[in-house]
């Protein structure tokens, strides 16, 4: 009974599936999604020569600055001095034109000076005189008290510089060259020429019968 039983049963038992292998990744089919080729890590030479770069640069750029500092100081130590120079200047010569007023009434006392005294009025002249010369020593004494020097070349070799000649005159008593007579005496303020000394120049006397027909 019980082998008919098992004979008719006809319906099988199902059979267990085996799990199928997961396929195992290629090796060779590159690298897995989502990893990206590995990036190139400078060496340390290209850091050393990239480093060494800068720091040229960086020197280069310190040298300019450099430069620039010092002709930047020098600059302003020039503009210093010429203001120290254009002061001075202003303290040493600010009475120039003042100075060159009282030239005119130095002229007109000693030209008074020069005025021959009559022997009818003898007494009132040498008053006149005696005043005149108390106010050019007061003048002598403003002049020296701001430096302003008289240019009085009489019998002096003459210089260009400081003279100027208005002739030449033959003289046998005043060699060539020399200031033979003084017509208005000079001036300096400092050591700035304020008026030139206008003066006679003695030169050599021709000899007779020069330049005639032979």
């Amino acid at each position: 009974m019980s082998r008919k039983k098992q004979a008719g049963d006809t319906t099988a038992a199902p059979k267990t599936a085996k799990p199928k292998k997961q396929a195992r990744p290629d090796a060779k089919a590159g690298p897995q999604a989502g990893v990206g080729p590995k990036a190139d890590t400078p060496s340390d030479a290209d850091i050393i020569s990239q480093l060494q770069a800068e720091l040229e640069a960086a020197h280069t750029k310190a040298a300019e600055d450099l430069d620039k500092f010092l002709r930047a100081k020098a600059e302003t130590e020039n503009v210093q001095r010429r203001a120290q120079v254009e002061v001075g200047n202003a303290r040493k010569y600010g009475i120039e034109r003042f100075a060159a007023e009282l030239l005119a009434v130095c002229d007109s006392l000693e030209l008074a000076r020069t005025v021959d005294i009559q022997q009818e009025n003898q007494s009132a002249l040498e008053q006149m005189r005696e005043g005149l010369d108390l106010t050019l020593k007061l003048l002598d004494s403003a002049f020296q008290k701001f430096s302003l020097t008289v240019i009085d070349p009489q019998g002096e070799k003459f210089d260009p510089e400081k003279h100027q000649a208005m002739s030449m005159v033959e003289s046998d008593e005043i060699a060539p060259g020399y200031v033979i007579q003084v017509v208005q005496k000079g001036y300096l303020l400092h050591d700035r020429l304020l008026r030139p000394a206008m003066v006679l120049v003695a030169k050599a006397r021709e000899a007779e019968g020069s330049g005639g027909a032979a």
